[in-house]
């Protein structure tokens, strides 16, 4: 069958809700979008593995392969979106619209646009005997729990000698981020009447140290690490939430603490979270109270790629741009953990990503498709 045009591969994506959300209400499958990937891959001449992401029957990833062999190049993007408000929209999120030279959409940036735009990059190349693999990988859940990069982790594929991963950097190449981890802290106290102290054990009073000693870590941690290619060169730390207490005139029983901690490449996130233990759990005992440090979520790990990498002058070069760090978070680490050599650069900006009307510029298609030819041209032929 024929392959469809650029904007009718976009479109269909589009049209395929594959919202995850670590809220159930919100969570869907991604399986739709698998599955026209699977279909324009194949008829191209890609060998096309669906892998079921475990324990999650409605989410699986796509490793399509063009050619044999080893090294070769990864064109890799993530198949679902992060929730929306129709209600805030100009138009239909599920529907492309174009108008002022934007085509508007959920996933036009973030980043269904960038699968579309590697598979019409592909199609020059399908005809032509290749001397290391072209893979095209489409990956779940990247906006929750990055399950999807998790589950080829654990598999050890796919392989490669450079992954390029197309999230939206206005195709400037990303060479290091910041891991991410969200963490909780929940204190079981024993409440009691307020009048006399002596009946309970105050989980607000043991919080109130909690708070005192990670705050003191966190000036300790941005004390001995900077990195001036950050806009925020230091690691951060922010408390985003406490709940805790029934009534004023109850000592307080339980109350749970969740933060977020950001660290620089180079710092580990289970050297982390061990110092934060160590740090913390002394204060169950002196306070006579039960107390938890524990992941809301396994993290994202800080990545980085050398400056001196062949990918990032690569990159460069075509690009006219000096490579960068940036503050979110993406599966970088995880492909560079299968022995890739690996960078961020897409179409579209990260400022229009998971906002209302989102959109891809018209003018990042074209140089977007001409960028991926080369580097196709450079790794596997």
């Amino acid at each position: 069958m024929p392959l469809p045009d650029t904007m009718t591969m976009l479109r269909a994506l589009i049209a395929a809700p594959s919202i995850s959300s670590t809220t159930p209400d919100w969570d869907q499958s991604n399986l739709a979008v698998i599955e026209h990937l699977h279909t324009w891959l194949e008829a191209l001449g890609f060998n096309c593995e669906v892998m079921p992401v475990p324990g999650e029957p409605t989410k699986a990833n796509l490793i399509a392969t063009l050619g044999t062999g080893p090294g070769g190049l990864v064109l890799s993007g993530h198949t679902d979106t992060v929730p929306c408000d129709p209600e805030l929209w100009r138009s239909d999120p599920f529907k492309v619209v174009e108008r002022d030279q934007r085509l508007y959409g959920l996933g036009t940036c973030d980043m269904k646009g960038f699968l579309a735009l590697a598979i019409e990059a592909a199609k020059s190349f399908a005809d032509q005997p290749l001397k290391s693999p072209l893979i095209i990988l489409a990956t779940a859940d990247e906006e929750s729990s990055m399950s999807g990069a998790r589950a080829l982790v654990d598999a050890g594929r796919p392989k490669a000698r450079a992954a390029v991963i197309g999230e939206p950097s206005s195709l400037r190449p990303v060479r290091m981020h910041k891991g991410m981890m969200m963490e909780a802290v929940r204190i079981e106290g024993r409440s009691g009447h307020s009048s006399d102290p002596s009946l309970g054990a105050n989980a607000l009073d043991a919080m109130q140290q909690v708070l005192n000693e990670l705050s003191a870590f966190r000036g300790e941690l941005q004390a001995r690490h900077r990195n001036a290619d950050f806009k925020v060169d230091m690691p951060t730390l922010n408390f985003g939430c406490i709940h805790g207490g029934d009534n004023p005139n109850r000592i307080c029983g339980r109350c749970e603490l969740e933060f977020d901690l950001r660290p620089l490449p180079g710092m580990s996130l289970e050297g982390l979270r061990n110092a934060i233990s160590e740090r913390l759990l002394p204060f169950g005992e002196r306070f006579g109270v039960k107390l938890e440090a524990r992941p809301l979520f396994p993290g994202i790990p800080p990545f980085e790629t050398p400056a001196n990498s062949e990918l990032v002058a690569l990159a460069e070069k075509l690009t006219g741009h000096t490579a960068q760090a940036v503050a979110y978070g993406t599966e970088a680490p995880f492909l560079q953990q299968l022995g890739m050599d690996t960078i961020i650069m897409g179409p579209g900006s990260i400022d229009q990503a998971h906002q209302p009307d989102e959109y891809l510029a018209l003018d990042q298609i074209q140089p977007t498709i001409d960028i991926l030819k080369q580097m196709i041209s450079r790794y596997c032929l």
